[in-house]
């Protein structure tokens, strides 16, 4: 038998795909900046793995954070999951 995804069943949960881009100060350099992109399964609108990953950031690396955007969508809907009722054999 097949294994699920560990994504697919965040899905499930709830879960969405968040998407979030970081700008931050470079440390030795305070002038300029950088972009990282991060993206991870999370769930709307508390973002929890999203703030545990920011916490880490400003806790543990040099670069100050200037600005966070975030875009979220949930890829499984309610209405799309729907139990099958029958089963087709193609022979």
């Amino acid at each position: 038998m097949a294994q699920v995804s560990e994504a697919f069943l965040k899905q499930l949960d709830g879960y969405g795909l968040t998407t979030a881009q970081i700008i931050y100060r470079m440390p030795d350099h305070p002038s300029l900046c950088q972009e990282f992109v991060w993206q991870e399964y999370d769930l709307y609108p508390k973002f929890p793995e999203l703030s545990k990953f920011l916490a880490f950031w400003e806790e543990k690396l040099e670069g100050p954070l200037k600005s966070v955007t975030i875009a979220h969508a949930q890829l499984i809907k309610p209405a799309e999951l729907r139990p099958v009722e029958g089963v087709l054999t193609l022979h």
